[in-house]
């Protein structure tokens, strides 16, 4: 659609749910998108549909990070929206956790977040244009016992994209920290049938994204809370 401002985004930890939502909705207005995940081979099916263009990369390897928007701008340009969905979580009580497990899960969740802004804003600020959008969860607002390393992550996604905001909105580029709090549908998790709209459809997610990226530079959003009508505040 001529009205929508951005002509390229990047998907990193893309995968069902979210991101094909968001795919889908993205290639729709136009959009060149790229799909970023370890394993590319899952995403077959999503960039045959889409059209979108599949890149292999760990969001928590700087060297790869680097090669990852290197081959992007290359292949469909440096992109102007730039969405961070990947995380990964270690579950158990604190006193049992593998340390190991909580380092590679904060890695993926919060260090990842950062080395993909950092190239993103990289990009962006010489042009003055762009949007980085950030997906958080209920963990990131609160934490929930047995789910420390998860909380921790999306806590420091939360800071993360707050500094951003306020860093990177004066010089054009807006910078939203998304709240999904609820639990998504999806096929490996049905919505109970006695309970209607119980869960996020990730289609209207997808939409919450494009309307954030559509907003005029004088009314930015930069935090948006999703959540179905049964979730308690």
């Amino acid at each position: 659609m001529p009205d929508f401002p951005y002509r390229t985004a990047l998907i990193v930890g893309a995968g069902p749910g979210i991101s094909a939502s968001l795919a889908r909705e993205l290639t729709s207005l136009g959009m060149a998108v790229g799909l970023v995940a370890r394993n590319v081979d899952k995403l077959a099916g999503l960039a045959e549909e889409t059209g979108a263009h599949r890149f292999a990369a760990d969001a928590s390897d700087p060297a790869s990070v680097e090669g990852l928007f290197d081959a992007v701008g290359k292949e469909i340009g440096d992109p102007d929206v730039v969405i961070y969905n990947a995380s990964a979580r270690a579950r158990g009580p604190l006193a049992e956790l593998d340390p190991v497990e909580v380092q590679k899960a904060l890695a993926v969740t919060a260090y990842g977040a950062f080395l993909v802004a950092h190239h993103a804003a990289r990009r962006m600020l010489p042009r003055g244009h762009g949007a980085i959008l950030f997906t958080g969860a209920t963990a990131g607002i609160k934490g929930f016992a047995g789910s420390a390393p998860f909380a921790m992550g999306k806590f420091a996604l939360r800071g993360l994209a707050q500094s951003a905001a306020r860093e990177l909105g004066p010089k054009g580029i807006h910078v939203a920290h998304v709240v999904i709090d609820g639990g998504v549908r999806s096929e490996a998790r049905p919505e109970p049938t006695d309970t209607p709209d119980s869960m996020l459809s990730p289609d209207a997610i997808a939409r919450s994204y494009v309307s954030v990226l559509r907003q005029e530079r004088s009314a930015w959003s930069f935090e948006i809370d999703l959540r179905p009508w049964v979730e308690r505040f």
